[in-house]
């Protein structure tokens, strides 16, 4: 076979989304045989994953897995390029064995080099060999683990089948307080709380000087832009940051299910009513994809134009 058609080549690459030139020449290797093509672009999907990563992966799973004892918790993101392929029974089970993995690392570790439950391989050889698979980019993109010392637990909620996911942990006064079933359902409440506001730090003695610092800076771009006077615009700024904080912080939100108390007014009420004080002492929120660029990139045509000097 000289050259195989334009329409072949879409074709492979819609089956496989691998790039024009790649399919083009599976094309020409196979002779022009669809089937081979597909394998080919299979097996280099193997070999050439590291140079795959650029596609980006922005749907997928977020999973969370905590200890029968409830002393501690990990949360993870698992990403894929489409939703349907998050769907895939291979891609699913990838995903909760990278939770059930991180069950057993040590904290901060690199995931992709554990081993992979009930397989010989690693995380990373695993993700490889489904990339090829599936014919589309993978990425374990993150995880944290979350630990309680003493009277208290760490409780997860996932919502919308593993869109958002929230691991929370909190101490109480007592054994008996923290078994209690009040206990529990402060944390479920406050861990869906946090999925539903998108709270970004605890409390504001934990928001740094930095972040409070960017903030001013752009409550006084916008009054500037609005014709305030300079001399009235730090009073105004120091009204706007205490309401963002309120926004940005856990504790000083609002709560979403008892109107006129915050999520720290709930907290005190609970530690009174359970004889010893509650604490929440962390928690971590992953989005699926948040932050995650989804760069448009060139249609079938103009990458034609592009391979043709066009």
């Amino acid at each position: 076979m000289t050259q195989p058609s334009m329409q072949q080549v879409k074709e492979l690459r819609d089956r496989t989304q691998a790039g024009l030139n790649d399919c083009r020449s599976a094309m020409v290797e196979a002779g022009g045989d669809m089937e081979k093509a597909v394998e080919i672009i299979l097996k280099k999907g193997l070999a050439k994953s590291a140079k795959r990563a650029g596609a980006v992966a922005s749907e997928g799973l977020v999973l969370a897995r905590v200890a029968a004892d409830q002393k501690s918790g990990v949360i993870v993101e698992v990403n894929i390029q489409t939703d349907f392929a998050a769907r895939n029974a291979d891609f699913v089970a990838f995903a909760e064995g990278v939770a059930d993995a991180a069950t057993r690392a040590k904290n901060g570790a690199d995931l992709g080099a554990e081993p992979f439950p009930g397989g010989k391989e690693t995380i990373e050889a695993t993700r490889q060999a489904l990339v090829g698979k599936l014919g589309e980019n993978i990425t374990v993109r993150r995880w944290e683990r979350l630990t309680v010392d003493g009277p208290g637990a760490v409780h997860s909620y996932v919502h919308m089948g593993g869109k958002i996911g929230v691991l929370i942990s909190a101490r109480a006064g007592s054994d008996a307080a923290a078994k209690s079933p009040d206990f529990t359902s402060f944390l479920e409440n406050t861990a869906m709380q946090a999925a539903a506001m998108g709270p970004q730090f605890l409390s504001s003695a934990e928001v740094p000087a930095e972040a409070k610092a960017k903030q001013s800076e752009i409550f006084d771009a916008q009054l500037v832009e609005e014709g305030k006077p300079e001399k009235a615009r730090p009073k105004i700024i120091e009204g706007k940051i205490a309401k963002w904080l309120k926004e940005v912080c856990l504790l000083e939100q609002d709560s979403v299910l008892e109107s006129g108390k915050t999520v720290d007014q709930l907290r005190r009420e609970l530690g009174t009513k359970l004889g010893g004080e509650i604490s929440v002492t962390r928690f971590a929120r992953f989005e699926r994809g948040e932050g995650v660029e989804k760069p448009q990139g060139d249609d079938f045509a103009a990458e034609v134009a592009k391979m043709a000097g066009g």
